[in-house]
């Protein structure tokens, strides 16, 4: 009798003392433990932390297009979704994510960004029965495109593409050497609606861009990018002391 219950005294400190270093001051819960940058599988926090900075939060847009623009998603497919974040997009700030491509995530975590966009921000209404334009297309005529241009942008981005009185220069030799011409057609066709440009529908009312004509002012923009952008202007004059 005595050894059993000695036995029973022996279990019950043993309890204790387990509950005890269970909830002893500093030992980190679950909630505290790192998890490895490769098993991270949420999607917030993958887009937060890897594309949030130029597309936006929550896919709202900041310096890039935004990802969560349901129009855009209505235009693209998911293998361009995928393509860019894992590859990223060449001569654009657009860098490759997937560690194949020398970035830092996971093949399983570039689907999950990729599903997640489509999946959180995409809506199947949002063309409300019009036909897109194809997203990608054979390239348009620069001199038919500077008289679209003038009928579609000029009013907001002025008569020659250097700004107006609604938006910023389209011209701009900086602006156009970080876009590929296919990033152009995207604009051109999905516009920034968190910056108030329109889509290929609406800068004319009741008068939708053609792909013909989204094509030809995509070559007449592409044809306004300098073949040295970044260079001084036309006339500026060295630091003194400097010979031209």
């Amino acid at each position: 009798m005595r050894n059993r219950w000695l036995t029973s005294a022996a279990l019950a400190v043993a309890a204790l003392a387990l509950a005890a270093c269970e909830t002893a001051p500093g030992k980190p819960s679950p909630a505290d433990e790192v998890i490895a940058p490769s098993e991270v599988k949420d999607f917030d926090s993958l887009y937060s932390h890897n594309c949030a900075g130029c597309h936006g939060l929550n896919g709202k847009g900041g310096a890039a297009l935004a990802l969560g623009d349901p129009v855009y998603l209505a235009v693209v497919d998911d293998t361009t979704i995928r393509k860019a974040a894992a590859e990223g997009i060449a001569g654009t700030m657009m860098p490759a994510f997937a560690k194949s491509a020398g970035g830092m995530l996971t093949d399983a975590q570039i689907d999950i960004i990729a599903g997640g966009i489509r999946s959180k921000w995409a809506n199947k209404a949002a063309l409300q029965g019009a036909t897109p334009p194809p997203y990608a297309a054979e390239p348009g005529n620069a001199a038919r495109g500077g008289a679209v241009y003038t009928t579609y942008c000029a009013s907001c981005h002025g008569p020659a593409g250097k700004g107006g009185a609604k938006a910023s220069s389209i011209v701009d030799g900086s602006f156009l050497a970080l876009l590929t011409d296919q990033e152009l057609r995207t604009l051109v066709i999905v516009g920034r609606p968190e910056l108030g440009a329109p889509d290929w529908r609406n800068n004319v009312p009741g008068k939708p861009m053609a792909p013909q004509e989204i094509s030809d002012v995509v070559a007449w923009l592409a044809a306004q990018r300098p073949a040295f952008p970044g260079q001084p202007y036309p006339g500026a004059q060295p630091p003194a002391g400097e010979k031209k």
